[in-house]
Formats: structure tokens, sequence, C-alpha cells
């Protein structure tokens, strides 16, 4: 047993060092060498991220129910720690958490079954991953477990046409990044809006693409869809600018509003919306992942006008003496003084 022990830890632990220097070797490599073929799979699997609160939420129910309505099979899996994917779906009713369930089950002693996590709507397939309590674990790692539970579900045998992810796009972990980083998604797309932090964190997921497009993999971004436009148009000189198009752009709308707040579909045939909803449908389903050319800070702020973001302020060292404030006292010399002879 003990030297059962001894091999798995030898074998286990990775030499973090030499892991390392081999992705700055790869990010080095010449990118015409590098595999840029597109995958072939046939279920869509597509990462969707945006800043917290941008609207990811309410349009991934609204095009999950529209994609559904129109015949795919569709299924949603909401991969940020609030659980918040699944409520408009479900008309705010809270959706078990993969996470939550699976704590539950180990402690009485069961194992995880399909409909314990995964319920039904308008033909729309959804389950949230969940996470860990506040303060209690990392976000990340929830969903490095919670796709690992997936698997054992039989995630790679489900047969679906699209299988949509949302994820928080604030945090930039690894366990956040997963699709990216494993090629677990062909395309992202990116919900934002015309303000600078919601256009800081799609510049931030472009940035991660491309890296992982230089180590060699796949996964592309196939467009930006504006939330809450007010036609102000930094989101669309942003999409622009790093070369993604734009999939669609959901009006700044009261009638959205109170319709989102009391948790209404309108992606389906029957809404005002959903002629909307239905080109979005037919965007993201067409959208070739490609390449972003991701911008600097000073490109980024570039986009909106200087008096909004701070432009022409002056960088002022701080000295010793500021950092001390009312303790500041002359410092002793280090000149060495001898005595006289």
């Amino acid at each position: 047993m003990k030297d059962d022990v001894q091999k798995h830890t030898e074998t286990d632990v990775p030499d973090l060092k030499t892991f390392d220097q081999r992705l700055r070797d790869e990010a080095q490599e010449d990118l015409a060498d590098l595999i840029t073929e597109e995958p072939t799979s046939k279920t869509q699997i597509i990462a969707i991220y945006g800043k917290g609160g941008i609207g990811k939420s309410f349009t991934l129910a609204n095009l999950s129910h529209m994609m559904a309505e129109q015949g795919k099979r569709v299924l949603l899996i909401g991969c940020d720690p609030k659980s918040d994917t699944t409520s408009l779906l479900f008309g705010g009713k809270a959706c078990p958490t993969i996470i939550e369930t699976s704590t539950k089950k180990k402690l009485a002693g069961e194992e995880v079954q399909i409909g314990d996590v995964c319920f039904k709507r308008g033909g729309v397939f959804a389950m949230e991953l969940g996470g860990p309590e506040v303060g209690r674990g990392c976000g990340g790692r929830g969903i490095i477990h919670g796709f690992e539970l997936l698997e054992k579900l039989g995630f790679h045998d489900w047969d679906f046409d699209y299988v949509l992810l949302d994820f928080l796009g604030d945090v930039v972990c690894g366990g956040f990044g997963l699709p990216i980083a494993r090629d677990m998604a062909q395309k992202v797309i990116l919900v934002a809006s015309n303000d600078l932090q919601s256009l800081y964190v799609a510049n931030n997921v472009c940035s991660a693409v491309e890296y992982f497009r230089k180590l060699g993999g796949n996964v592309g971004v196939a467009g930006l869809v504006v939330n809450k436009d007010d036609h102000s148009g930094e989101a669309q000189a942003f999409a622009k600018a790093v070369d993604i198009p734009i999939l669609a752009a959901i009006p700044q709308d009261d009638d959205l509003r109170k319709k989102s707040a009391n948790y209404q579909i309108v992606g389906t045939a029957q809404s005002q919306w959903g002629e909307l909803f239905a080109g979005l449908s037919q965007a993201v389903s067409d959208a070739p992942p490609v390449r972003p050319a991701p911008l600097d800070q000073d490109a980024l702020l570039a986009l909106f006008d200087g008096s909004d973001t701070g432009a022409g302020v002056t960088l002022v060292p701080a000295t010793d003496a500021d950092m001390r404030g009312k303790n500041a006292k002359p410092q002793e010399s280090l000149e060495v003084i001898y005595d006289d002879a």
C-alpha cells in the first residue's frame, strides 16, 4: 500500500517549472506552423462571456428559447456561481445546482441522476453548475468540478444541436477560462454594452482567446451582442477595432426591462421582440469563430470621450516623505564620520 501511495504521488505531481517553460516556448512559435483547423463536431458548443450584470442570462434565456422554438435541440448550462442563468427561463424559480446536489447526494451515499439537476421548459434543457458558498471555496474550481460531474453523467454522449455555456467574464482564473483553454467550445460570444467596464471585460476575453490560439487552440470569437444599446456607438467601435462582427443590438427599452425584471420570455414568435431573437439565433448559428485583435489599454480608452475616461491625467510619483506623513523626519546620514585623531 505504501509503495502504491508513493507511486501515485510521484506520477501525479506535475513539474510546474518545466510546464511553465513549455508554455512560454509554445507562445513564441510561428503562428503559421500552428494547427488552425476548425472543429467538425455536430454539436455547436458556444461559451458566452460578459461582465457581471451586463445581460448574459437575459440574452441566453431568450436565445435558447427561440432556438428550441425553431426546432433545435438546446442545452443551456449556467456556469456562474450566482446561478442566475436559468432563473429567467424558469420564471424566477431557482434550479438545484449540480455542485449543491452532488454534495447532498454524496453525504447520503447516493449518485446524482440527470433528473436531479436537468430541467426543461419550452423545449430547452437547462442546468446550473453552481459554486461554493461565499468565502468557502474557489468559484473557478467549482466550475472544473461541475464539468467533471457532467462527464460522469454522460455529457459527451448527449445529442444536442447547441450547448450554450454562460460564463462570468470578470474573473480570469483557469476555471472560468476552461472552454477556451481546453477547446471545450468551438466559439465564444461576447455580451457588452456601450460602457468602458463591459468592453474592458470583452477585451480581456479576446486576449484570452488570442493567447490560447498562439498555443495551438481552435476557439475563436463569433461576435458581439450589444445589450441595452443606447446608440452611442462605443460597442460598435470596439467590435470594429478588434475585428469581430456585431451579432445583434438589443435596444435599451423599457418594455424589455420590465419583462426581464418579471422573468418573462421575449425570445418567442409571439413577442414583439421575436424577430430580433430569431435574427440573433441565425447569426449565432452561422458566425464562424475568428481570431480577434485585442486592444491595449490606451486603444480601449480611445474609444471613449476623454472627459469620461480621465484622459490627460498625469502620474505624479509619490515620495518617501509623502508615505510617512506626520511621521516623516530627516533621515540620518549614512556618511561615515571619523573621530579626530
